[in-house]
C-alpha cells in the first residue's frame, strides 16, 4: 500500500487564518471540476523538496504567489486518510499522510490572488469561522485540537 506524503499550512495573518477554495482536482486525464471546498493550503511532497519545511513553503508560494511566510511550528500529529479505491487506482496511492505546519504570513498586505488553477479564491477568516468553512472532517478535528485551545 503506497502512502502519499503531503504537507499543509495553517496560516495566520494577524488574527485571521488563510483558507483556499479548491474547485478542481488533478486526475490522470487532467483537471476535474469539483464542488468548491474550503481548506488549508496543502500539497504533495515532491522529490525535489529537501525537507518537509521546504515543501510547505513551496506550496504556499505556488498557491498564493507570496514568499513572505515564516514557519512557526511543525506539528507532530499528522492528518491521515485512505483514498477510495477509484481514486487510489487513478493516482497510485492508497493513503495520504499530511504533515501540518503553523505558519505566519509576514508580508505587507492581503493582496492575494490564486496562482493555481485548482483554486478559485483565497479567503481570510476569524478562528470561529474556520471550523464552519473547512470541508474535511479530519482537518476540522486537527484545527480544533491544535488551534482552539
Amino acid at each position: 500500500m503506497k502512502i502519499r506524503q503531503a504537507v499543509g499550512a495553517i496560516v495566520t495573518i494577524g488574527n485571521e487564518y488563510i483558507l483556499i477554495l479548491k474547485t478542481k482536482i488533478n486526475t490522470t486525464e487532467g483537471k476535474k471540476e469539483i464542488q468548491g471546498e474550503w481548506d488549508f493550503i496543502k500539497g504533495g511532497v515532491e522529490k525535489t523538496d529537501s525537507s518537509l519545511c521546504e515543501a510547505v513553503l513551496r506550496e504556499l508560494k505556488e498557491e498564493t504567489g507570496k514568499g513572505t511566510f515564516s514557519v512557526i511550528k511543525e506539528f507532530e500529529e499528522k492528518i491521515s486518510f485512505e483514498f477510495s479505491q477509484e481514486v487510489a487506482d487513478r493516482i497510485g496511492y492508497h493513503f495520504q499522510e499530511i504533515t501540518m505546519f503553523l505558519v505566519e504570513y509576514t508580508g505587507e498586505n492581503k493582496g492575494f490572488l490564486p496562482q493555481d488553477d485548482e483554486i478559485s479564491e483565497i479567503g481570510f477568516f476569524k478562528k470561529e469561522e474556520v471550523l464552519k468553512k473547512l470541508a474535511h472532517y479530519q482537518t476540522r478535528e486537527f484545527f480544533k485540537n491544535h488551534c482552539l485551545n
